[in-house]
């Protein structure tokens, strides 16, 4: 069944990009390419470490809240190939997974180490959403009627599931914590991280800052790319589309973030008179830039593994080795096996 949704993914992102290719010809694909310049790379890769550190801060953050040791440093790196593998590999998702379960075997507790990456991935999706929201309410002329429908829906949608849960918190979380049945056990659990991972007042007002400067940088590289692909349209009228294509970007029938955000840009690219082939070349560019942008992911992932085969390819000399602290832990580990 996962195999399955897996490659409707795929070919509902391949079923888009056939239908603007078709529409719009290649050339509205092509052309962005051949534009990206150096400028535009050196843009990518400084705007793509300014959000990198403010993700990996917000993790870090919800993380420690729920009990989990987790460094900027560690952070930072293993946020960087996360984004490199959500680029490179299907869903656009593996790379998160993969940053979840690891850092939960590091911390000794893999639920939590995957709430906490889901905690701090839905701070993130909030911000989103709130944001079009406010667009489509602040904006509504350049939002087609059926988007328009699609993000108030999402909002609605939102809010009702965080009232909710805070009401079933309250009232039930204290029973089920105990409950005799694993669901009620974990229901209750998970509501607790949500309380303490992002709503005490000590959480909420860092996650939620560094929320909202992650997506002013997915903003920011939005416009480079724009300038590259060669709109000259003022920045208001850019960023209330642009916030709606990192929207669309969540769904999950892309390859590595294309087909639906193209799809929405030449919708909307097209209804405010830009142009929906223009719209296209802007998401084509903004996917390009936004892989160059987790390059030293390719990096971290690089050195990791040459360090991992070094320690398996390492001579056995028949002495047991000494067990090793890790600092300020207090948690033995074996040498070449933390």
């Amino acid at each position: 069944m996962k195999r399955a949704l897996a490659w409707l993914r795929i070919l509902g992102a391949v079923a888009i990009l056939a239908v603007l290719v078709w529409q719009l010809g290649s050339a509205a694909f092509l052309d962005g390419l051949g534009r990206i310049d150096t400028g535009g790379v050196l843009a990518a890769l400084g705007i793509g470490f300014a959000t990198t550190l403010f993700s990996a801060g917000r993790w870090q953050i919800v993380a420690t809240r729920l009990g989990l040791r987790l460094s900027l440093r560690t952070a930072v790196a293993d946020y960087y190939r996360a984004l490199f593998l959500n680029g490179v590999l299907p869903a656009g998702v593996l790379g998160d997974v993969h940053r979840a379960v690891q850092h939960g075997r590091e911390a000794g507790d893999v639920p939590r180490g995957v709430r906490a990456v889901v905690l701090e991935r839905t701070a993130g999706q909030v911000v989103l959403i709130a944001s079009a929201v406010t667009v489509v309410l602040g904006w509504p002329g350049v939002v087609p009627g059926a988007f328009r429908e699609v993000v108030t829906v999402a909002g609605v949608v939102v809010v009702l599931a965080a009232v909710a849960a805070l009401i079933v918190g309250r009232v039930l979380g204290g029973r089920w914590i105990h409950s005799p049945s694993k669901w009620r056990r974990g229901f209750a659990v998970t509501l607790a991280d949500v309380r303490l991972g992002l709503l005490t007042r000590e959480t909420w007002p860092s996650v939620s800052f560094l929320s909202a400067a992650t997506l002013a940088g997915h903003l920011a590289l939005f416009v480079v790319a724009a300038r590259v692909a060669g709109v000259d349209a003022p920045v208001g009228q850019l960023l209330p589309l642009m916030i709606l294509a990192l929207l669309a970007m969540g769904l999950p029938l892309n390859v590595g973030g294309f087909g639906p955000r193209e799809g929405v840009c030449a919708l909307l690219f097209g209804a405010a008179g830009l142009g929906a082939a223009q719209g296209v070349t802007v998401a084509v560019v903004y996917g390009v830039l936004t892989l160059v942008a987790s390059l030293p992911g390719a990096g971290v992932l690089l050195v990791r593994s040459v360090a991992g085969f070094r320690v398996t390819r390492a001579p056995h000399t028949g002495v047991v080795p000494a067990p090793r602290v890790a600092a300020g832990t207090g948690i033995e580990t074996e040498v070449g096996l933390s």
